[in-house]
């Protein structure tokens, strides 16, 4: 029966290593399909440093094969993860514990990923460049692009040397408070999309209601003393609703498209 290779490598990740391998995570969603997701992005990403800790091919086979079971998370912050497992096969830890710290984590990083990135992140840059290119400024996608890509930028780099370096303790201090950075990302970012809503969904309408010699303006005079931007968030609401019920976004589109054309064409809209 042969035995189980316990002996640690004595080549060590240098900081090359560490770099080709946040490189390669780029590429972790390039063979993403149903049945194990990242799994085959997530092996390439980690296979420099399993190179370096099995010298033999049965022993290099059986750490890829490891690797190539069901995982998925969010891309941005894959490379911490990525330096947490390099530092544990690196020091040839237990199998299992490493598969135990992947699934644990994996969760965790996905969910806060979601609420930091496309909640709060994106819609606030997207916002900065979109009301600069609506006042004609070709700056507007430029600096969106260079804000955007350059916090993902640090998240990629600097995430996987923090991993490699803290190993194992790093985990503690990722899943530590993630459900409370969760939650207030998310108001972070509903409270920028409300505002992009107030400022960018322009509806509204030029009816004028008659009361005796009276007229009387029902957006100026009615709805927006109710609450400004009444109709823009009623929309909102409705498609909302809409999405909900499993109405396509494309169908919405040309909801929308629809009543633009009829409301202005009546003269309601």
């Amino acid at each position: 029966m042969a035995s189980k290779t316990t002996t640690k490598s004595n080549e060590k990740l240098t900081k090359r290593d560490l770099w080709i391998m946040a490189i390669r995570s780029f590429f972790l969603q390039a063979s993403f399909n149903y049945e194990r997701m990242q799994a085959a992005g997530w092996l390439y990403s980690i296979l420099p440093v399993l190179k370096k800790a099995n010298k033999k091919k049965e022993d290099l086979g059986k750490a890829m094969k490891r690797h190539m079971e069901f995982f998925n998370t969010h891309p941005f912050l894959i490379t911490p993860l990525i330096g947490i497992v390099a530092a544990m096969e690196e020091n040839k830890e237990d199998p299992e514990m490493i598969r135990s710290i992947k699934v644990a984590t994996m969760g965790p990083l996905g969910g806060i990923g979601d609420a930091l990135i496309w909640l709060t992140l994106l819609p606030i840059t997207a916002g900065i460049g979109a009301s600069l290119a609506i006042e004609g400024n070709i700056a507007g996608p430029i600096i969106f692009l260079l804000i955007f890509n350059g916090i993902h930028a640090v998240l990629r780099f600097g995430g996987i040397f923090y991993g490699y370096n803290t190993g194992v303790k790093a985990l503690k201090k990722l899943k530590t408070g993630t459900k409370a950075v969760s939650h207030a990302a998310s108001i972070v970012g509903l409270t920028v999309v409300g505002g992009l809503i107030a400022s960018y969904i322009s509806l509204s309408t030029p009816l004028v209601v008659n009361a005796g010699k009276a007229e009387v303006a029902l957006q100026e005079d009615v709805l927006d003393k109710i609450l400004p931007n009444m109709l823009p968030l009623g929309y909102t609401f409705l498609l909302y609703f809409l999405l909900k019920k499993g109405v396509s976004p494309t169908k919405l589109i040309g909801l929308t498209i629809l009543l633009g054309v009829v409301g202005k064409y009546f003269g309601i809209l």
